[in-house]
């Protein structure tokens, strides 16, 4: 069965390789889901099929169905030029995820109209954008742990999107009914930061003219999110362990103790060993924080979801400033997608925003792409003394190195995590098992 979508949006379904051969002479599509069992009466053998209706299908997106796991079919499909293969049964929303990433990746989100789907569907996550496999991992991981109230610790680099994060957890979560009080350990003062997380009782301290609820008491009921943990006070963090064992808290200079309910959600963009091995952390609330981790990945490594992004941060400012912009040049949407982006989306996000308030509109060219650009430009490299023979890039932890390994194997498959387990020659369980474990690993290395 050959399923395509043509222009005006119409499915048309055949039941066999021959009348979709035809069809593909006759007209023009933009995606074929070909079901490799049906194709005996084009070709002998599958791949040969696939191969003609990849010729007649005129730049289609041609996705191969098969029952089961075949890792013979899905590499002679793929070798035979088809985009992507996809066992049966099929999930519809991950059906959905994947022709939009193949879409984005071929350069045919705006023939296929998707560029504005994509964004809006994927924008409804609690404020996430991104279709990668990676951000689906994330996506499904909080929908696992939401409904918990056991805590939560989040990792991942600055502008990543943990607070975000923390925001879908509360939304999705039963105490969404409830606050989500947020407070930034790294952006209030030691001596303050007790009384703003549990609060002060009248005649504390000179200026303390009445009672007042902290942080965990505004939160009552509903969701305490801690940014930044790693760079509470030690002799804060001993309070905050007593708190999570015993549930109660004490408002500075009161003696009583209050009971409160909340869950408890933390965040950090540094290394919590690293901060234990320092003397920095306590060994003990990082065991008690660290119950259901959640690990974002970096932009740099889900690089089909930088030109979403940015089509999304395109559209918003050009909105906020009544602008009218079309899209990104070739050249400008290579240049996004290659670069780095060690402040991740916050980074683009910047970018975006600073090409909007300096231009009136019309397409976003490289020249334009390169005046905005002021953290690229406003960098000087630091000069590397040591012989070119003696540089060596950094040893990775080996879970990190296989990581990698694998990721780039999905990435090159499209997301195809069968078809990334047969080219690396392991099971799809082994690839979903190792994922799951990659959060705690990113936490605790």
């Amino acid at each position: 069965m050959a399923q395509c979508l043509d222009q005006a949006a119409r499915i048309t379904v055949v039941s066999g390789g021959k009348p979709a051969a035809e069809l593909l002479r006759d007209g023009t599509f933009d995606i074929v889901l070909a079901d490799l069992s049906s194709l005996s009466d084009l070709a002998e053998h599958s791949d040969d099929a696939v191969q003609r209706l990849v010729r007649l299908a005129s730049g289609a997106l041609l996705v191969a169905l098969s029952d089961g796991v075949s890792v013979s079919s899905a590499v002679g499909a793929m070798r035979a030029g088809a985009h992507d293969y996809v066992a049966k049964p099929i999930n519809g929303p991950t059906m959905a995820a994947r022709i939009g990433e193949l879409a984005q990746r071929h350069g045919k989100c705006r023939s296929l109209g998707m560029e504005a789907r994509n964004a809006a569907g994927l924008s409804d996550f609690a404020g996430f954008i991104g279709a990668s496999s990676a951000m689906q991992f994330v996506y499904e991981q909080i929908g696992r742990i939401a409904t918990s109230s056991a805590p939560v610790f989040i990792t991942g680099e600055s502008g990543t999107g943990k607070d975000v994060c923390a925001e879908a957890l509360h939304a999705k979560g039963q105490r969404a009914g409830k606050r989500l009080v947020a407070i930034n350990c790294a952006a209030i003062p030691r001596d303050l930061m007790e009384s703003e997380l549990f609060g002060v009782a009248r005649g504390a301290f000179t200026g303390a003219h009445e009672d007042r609820k902290g942080a965990a008491e505004l939160a009552d009921g509903g969701t305490l999110f801690l940014d930044e943990i790693g760079e509470m006070d030690l002799s804060l963090q001993s309070k905050l362990l007593r708190f999570l064992q015993t549930g109660t808290l004490s408002r500075v200079g009161e003696a009583g103790v209050r009971h409160v309910d909340v869950r408890v959600i933390c965040a950090t963009n540094r290394n919590p060993m690293q901060l234990i091995a320092e003397k920095k952390f306590r060994e003990d609330l990082f065991y008690r924080l660290h119950v259901l981790p959640i690990h974002l990945p970096p932009l740099r490594q889900r690089p089909t979801d930088i030109m979403v992004l940015a089509r999304h941060f395109l559209a918003r400012y050009a909105t906020e400033e009544h602008k009218s912009f079309g899209d990104y040049s070739a050249e400008v949407s290579s240049m996004l997608t290659a670069a780095e982006w060690p402040g991740n989306v916050r980074q683009l996000q910047n970018l975006v925003r600073r090409l909007v308030v300096m231009f009136d509109g019309g397409e976003i060219t490289a020249t334009m792409l390169s005046a905005a650009d002021i953290e690229s430009r406003g960098v000087t490299p630091a000069v590397d003394t040591q012989p070119r023979s003696e540089r060596r890039p950094p040893i990775l932890p080996m879970w990190q190195q296989e990581q990698r390994i694998i990721e780039d194997a999905i990435a090159r498959f499209s997301g195809n995590v069968s078809l990334a387990a047969a080219a690396l020659e392991i099971s799809p369980s082994t690839i979903y098992r190792k994922r799951q474990g990659w959060s705690e690993l990113a936490s605790a290395s």
